[in-house]
C-alpha cells in the first residue's frame, strides 16, 4: 500500500507490563477508534507492515495495544517510537464543522472582502485554545492566522480553499 493512502493515527510508546503490551500516544482526537480494531499499519525502515492487534485497552485517555506474536516486554520494546497509521477510508467520520489536517494542507487562503490570495496552508499548529494555520505568504515570514469565527468564515475542502477576514489580523 502506497504511504500517501495511508493516515498516521498514533505512534508506539513504551511497553506495559510482562505480556508485550504497549502503549500509543494517539495523533487523533478520537483515541477511542483503537477499540475493536483488528489489525494496523505499523512503519518499519522500508515502509509498512500490518500487524493483527489481539486485544486494546485504554489506560487513562492512552490506549494500549498488545498484538498478536509480541508477548515480552522486550519484544513491544522493538516497536516503541513506530508510527501508526490506516487507510484513509478506515477514518473516523468527523462533524460537519471539523476536517482532517492532512486536507487543510495545500488548501488557498482568500481574503474574504478583497478576494485576494493570501497564500497557502502549510501547517496547522494545535493549541489548547484553538488551532492556527500556518499560511505562506509571498512576504519572508508565514501569516498565522487563529482557527477561530472571527478570522475564519469558509471553509471548502473540495475546492481546496479557505476564506479569511484578516480584519484586526494583518492591521498594525
Amino acid at each position: 500500500m502506497l504511504s500517501d493512502e495511508l493516515v498516521i493515527v498514533g505512534k508506539l510508546g513504551r511497553p506495559r507490563g510482562l505480556h508485550g503490551e504497549i502503549h500509543v500516544t494517539p495523533a487523533t482526537d478520537y483515541p477511542e477508534r483503537f477499540d475493536g480494531m483488528d489489525e494496523i499499519h505499523v512503519s518499519t525502515r522500508d515502509g509498512w507492515e500490518i500487524l493483527k492487534i489481539a486485544s486494546t485497552t485504554m489506560v487513562g485517555s492512552r490506549p494500549v495495544i498488545k498484538f498478536e506474536n509480541v508477548d515480552s516486554p522486550e519484544e513491544a520494546a522493538r516497536l516503541t517510537n513506530r508510527e501508526l497509521a490506516v487507510p484513509k477510508d478506515q477514518l473516523v467520520t468527523l462533524p460537519e464543522d471539523e476536517h482532517f489536517i492532512f486536507d487543510l494542507i495545500g488548501c488557498e487562503v482568500i481574503e474574504q472582502q478583497s478576494g485576494d490570495r493570501i497564500g497557502e496552508v502549510v501547517n496547522v499548529e494545535q493549541y489548547p485554545a484553538n488551532d492556527v494555520y500556518v499560511v505562506r505568504t509571498t512576504s519572508e515570514s508565514p501569516l498565522m492566522i487563529p482557527v477561530v469565527g472571527e478570522f475564519v468564515k469558509t471553509i471548502d475542502i473540495a475546492a481546496k480553499r479557505i476564506i479569511v477576514d484578516t480584519t484586526g489580523l494583518t492591521d498594525a
